[in-house]
């Protein structure tokens, strides 16, 4: 457990004061989000009191406020009533294994959900088509929502399905797998392609994010054991609360 001097220390090391632009709150936000990303403060850390944080850095306890608030606010911190500010837990997905987003979830102990955006039956887009191999304008199920953790916004998914793989989209309640399970359908296996992205306008304010805030975009093309395409989803994962982590053997050559 790092230490309230530590803390501090390491937050006079940013140069807050000259840390890119704006109000003194998002400079601290910057500093502190730094410190985290570094593995100086580490997951359920405790951050230093709001007076001490203004009393050691020389700044106003508004200005530590307003930052405490935004952090939190963007899934950086959690606040436990009576205890404290803390750094906050970061999902991890191994990406050797083909599961779900609620799989996932549950499997951590944790509560997955879903604001539904979108339910529609359509025709395939081109682009829609070509990672389904479907021929053009062929029906397919479409489904975007916001998905949660303990109700905490983590992604934006778009999924597209076969509409003769999943005749209706109002059968996806929780899981889209659960729902192909049904027909025999999930999938056996995934091509996933990962890039960073920065969230637009539209997107941060659906996550509750700061516009320009950093994303991990993941398009992923599932498959049946025979081979034949299932599933194509795009989503856009918040940077700040998702970890991928890949396992790799080294070529003894």
């Amino acid at each position: 457990m790092i230490s309230t001097a530590d803390v501090i220390a390491s937050l006079r090391a940013r140069d807050i004061e000259n840390i890119g632009h704006g109000p003194l709150y998002r400079r601290l936000q910057t500093a502190i989000k730094a410190v985290i990303d570094d593995g100086i403060l580490k997951v359920d850390d405790a951050l230093p009191s709001e007076r001490d944080l203004a009393n050691e850095l020389g700044i106003s306890r508004v200005t530590v406020r307003n930052s405490m608030r935004a952090l939190v606010e963007e899934g950086v911190l959690v606040q436990r009533h009576g205890a404290g500010t803390f750094v906050a837990p970061r999902v991890e997905q191994a990406l050797s294994r083909l599961t779900s987003f609620t799989e996932d979830m549950i499997t951590r102990g944790m509560n997955p959900g879903a604001v539904w955006i979108e339910k529609t039956l359509g025709h395939a887009s081109p682009e829609e088509a070509m990672a389904l191999n479907l021929s053009p304008g062929t029906e397919v199920t479409r489904l975007r929502r916001l998905r949660t953790a303990n109700e905490k916004p983590m992604a934006l998914e778009y999924a597209v399905v076969p509409r003769a793989f999943l005749p209706s989209p109002e059968e996806v309640e929780k899981s889209l797998y659960d729902a192909l399970a049904k027909y025999g359908k999930k999938p056996e296996r995934a091509l996933q392609r990962l890039r960073a992205e920065l969230f637009d306008g539209e997107t941060a304010k659906i996550l509750g994010v700061p516009d320009g805030s950093a994303a991990l975009y993941i398009e992923r093309r599932s498959f049946l054991a025979n081979g034949t395409p299932v599933e194509f989803t795009r989503s856009y994962y918040r940077g700040d609360s998702y970890d991928f982590i890949a396992e790799m053997q080294v070529d003894a050559r």
